[in-house]
């Protein structure tokens, strides 16, 4: 009820408050100030004059550059960019993307990922994250953390309680 009300006085003769608006005279732009050229700006004569002084002590200067130290940081980046074969791949190139020689250390494909996640969980006594971290460059807090959450191909079937549940047939 109140937008009513609101929307009453909104419009409200607003057909004769437009035309007042449209008929006042415009406020005029304010005037231009005058441009000249910039204040610190090198005329062509300036460029063509040689200052001696300043060509002088131009060749006292001497600049002598080293490489700074190497960091921590930079020795593990060095290793990170270190490469290793891969160990298996795709017997035939499907998917259009260029099969992969060799991975940063530290890292998996999918399919050497696949791989170890399925080693491990059908022999768990031969592929523990020790050897599956040895095997692939791996860190073995990594490797244990992925084996412990990650559980691939794991399917679960569950039955109705009582025979009497009904069942699809087909």
């Amino acid at each position: 009820m109140g937008a009513k009300v609101a929307r009453m006085f909104r419009n409200y003769n607003i057909e004769n408050r437009a035309l007042r608006e449209i008929s006042k005279e415009k406020p005029r732009a304010a005037p231009r100030h005058a441009t000249g050229p910039p204040p610190n700006s090198v005329g062509p004569e300036v460029v063509k004059q040689k200052n001696q002084p300043l060509l002088d002590h131009l060749r006292t200067v001497y600049v002598e550059s080293r490489d700074p130290a190497e960091t921590p940081q930079e020795v593990r980046v060095s290793t990170v960019s270190e490469r290793r074969p891969t160990r298996f791949s795709f017997p035939v190139n499907t998917s259009g993307v260029t099969e992969l020689t060799d991975v940063p250390t530290g890292k998996l494909t999918l399919v050497e990922a696949l791989r170890a996640l399925g080693n491990h969980q059908h022999q768990p006594q031969t592929w523990t994250p020790q050897k599956i971290s040895q095997e692939y460059s791996l860190d073995l807090k990594e490797v244990t953390a992925v084996l412990r959450f990650f559980i691939p191909f794991h399917v679960e079937i569950t039955h109705p309680k009582g025979r009497a549940a009904k069942r699809i047939k087909g």
